[in-house]
């Protein structure tokens, strides 16, 4: 089975927020501080909603047979299209099982609207049995299918007062949890001119949530004991031997 674990990191659409409100002539500085403004006034929190957000990385952990790999989708120079485009044609070549953090509530949702904004097809994601009768029974798309698990919906039984932070839940069961940036600092960073570290910021997220989808694997009969710890070995030599200065700093606070 291919495993696809992802997450992705947003900003502002500035490009939208200043065609929606009518911003023209303010620096994209500006711009985001006036979204905010308005959003603050409509809900009492900055946040933008999910149609004003704009994709500036996406994340995997990606078990294809018995390889491994961490990476984030295209390089430092690919704009928003080409990583979305990445995403999807890897569905459709794999035909994964793609796994989340809150993934329904937000990283898929996002990810519609923007492929949208870019014209990007995405035929074997949005299959519900048109195409491939099996997909009736477990696609993408429905909640309750298998082919996308939240794991934070899942855990939670679908009970939105029962959701938890990924942080908290890594950290609970021994795991490094945030590392070195949160998701509020990411439009600060990118305006730095700093998307690697984003990219590593999100690795290392993404990390986590690999990590609790092994722990649920065990806990629904998936591995056994013995498979989970050959697994995070497995993931400890994988990090080792790319020698990256965040997998490095995520090494030593697993230990």
């Amino acid at each position: 089975m291919n495993i696809f674990v992802f997450d992705i990191e947003t900003i502002p659409d500035i490009e939208t927020g200043r065609l929606l409100n009518e911003f023209e002539g303010l620096s994209d500085e500006d711009v985001v501080t006036a979204m905010e403004h308005l959003r603050y006034q409509q809900t009492g929190n900055t946040f933008q909603p999910l149609y004003l957000q704009k994709v500036v990385a996406i994340s995997a952990v990606f078990r294809h047979g018995d390889k491994l790999t961490v990476w984030s989708l295209g390089d430092e120079q690919a704009d928003e299209k080409e990583i979305i485009q990445r995403f999807f044609d890897g569905i459709d070549r794999f035909t994964p099982t793609i796994v989340s953090w809150n993934g329904s509530g937000f990283d898929l949702p996002v990810l519609h609207y923007r492929a949208m904004k870019h014209n990007i097809a995405a035929p074997k994601y949005w299959d519900t049995g048109e195409m491939d009768s099996q997909f009736k029974w477990n696609n993408y798309i429905s909640r309750y299918h298998s082919r996308h698990l939240d794991l934070m919906d899942v855990i939670a039984s679908y009970n939105p007062r029962a959701n938890a932070p990924l942080d908290k839940i890594a950290s609970m069961l021994g795991y490094p949890g945030k590392m070195g940036m949160s998701g509020a600092k990411v439009w600060e960073t990118f305006h730095q001119g700093n998307l690697k570290a984003i990219r590593d910021y999100c690795e290392t997220d993404v990390l986590n949530t690999y990590l609790v989808y092994l722990r649920f694997e065990v806990m629904r009969g998936n591995l056994s004991q013995q498979d989970l710890e050959a697994e995070e070995q497995k993931l400890k030599e994988y990090l080792t031997s790319e020698d990256q200065p965040h997998f490095n700093e995520f090494l030593e606070a697993w230990s």
